[in-house]
């Protein structure tokens, strides 16, 4: 069996307002193998947004510990850190956290700029292929306000994507968009999945997407409730076939 990608081991996380302390986590243990497609569901408040900050090394666990590829995430130095976050993690927001100035090729570029010796050349390179890969090939000079939400989070996932890394965690990617658009969303992510054998984590209070997942991990009151294999998973590519055949509905979103 392969080595688990990432392994929590009763992982806690509490706020601390003034004299109140706030437990968002409350002992969190879960592995996730290689080129698994992992959902994390629950109520708004129930720990799965933080604990995908904590994954992405976006934040540090009060208690407990965090493995990733088999490396102690709390023996990492800052620049390790860094690092890890810069070329081993993609990271995909609901807001899509693109910068408005910049054509969607310079945003997809961004985080190659953090990574010494790469030629222009290669960035630019780099950078279109991923854009391609999401379909955006002819939308390289465009900015972010001549684009629908859809193809922005396109170019999202394309930045991502740009560094290879061996993990993408989307929180809440398709939040911001309607139903038939969130399909194709899914569609590149399960294609990423299945294709490149992408890790991916994701975020989601939407049942319905969940489904487009392997497994879904329920979370409330900061603990794992439920953790299940998709038994009937919902295949995004199909859906949006019967989309344009007029033999499906589209997903509820809200």
């Amino acid at each position: 069996m392969d080595r688990t990608l990432l392994s929590t081991r009763e992982l806690t996380k509490t706020y601390t307002m003034g004299d109140v302390h706030i437990p968002a986590l409350r002992g969190v243990s879960l592995d996730v193998m290689p080129g698994e497609f992992v959902a994390l569901t629950g109520p708004s408040g129930s720990g799965k947004s933080t604990f995908m900050h904590l994954l992405g090394c976006l934040d540090r666990p009060t208690s407990g510990q965090y493995f990733f590829d088999g490396r102690d995430v709390a023996a990492l130095s800052s620049h390790e850190l860094a690092r890890l976050r810069n070329r081993t993690i993609g990271f995909v927001f609901q807001g899509f956290n693109l910068l408005p100035r910049t054509t969607a090729l310079e945003n997809v570029e961004l985080p190659l700029l953090y990574a010494p010796g790469i030629p222009t050349a290669e960035r630019r390179a780099r950078a279109r292929a991923a854009l391609e890969a999401v379909g955006l090939g002819n939308l390289l000079r465009n900015h972010p306000n001549q684009m629908s939400g859809g193809q922005q989070q396109r170019v999202a996932i394309a930045r991502a994507l740009v560094n290879d890394p061996a993990l993408l965690l989307a929180d809440e990617p398709t939040g911001n968009l309607d139903s038939r658009t969130s399909i194709e969303v899914m569609e590149i992510l399960q294609r990423l999945n299945q294709e490149r054998g992408l890790t991916i984590v994701l975020v989601t209070h939407e049942h319905d997407i969940a489904e487009y997942a392997m497994r879904v991990v329920s979370f409330l009151d900061g603990r794992v409730r439920a953790d299940r294999q998709v038994e009937s998973r919902r295949m995004a590519s199909s859906d949006l076939e019967a989309l344009r055949a007029g033999a499906l509905n589209a997903p509820a979103t809200a």
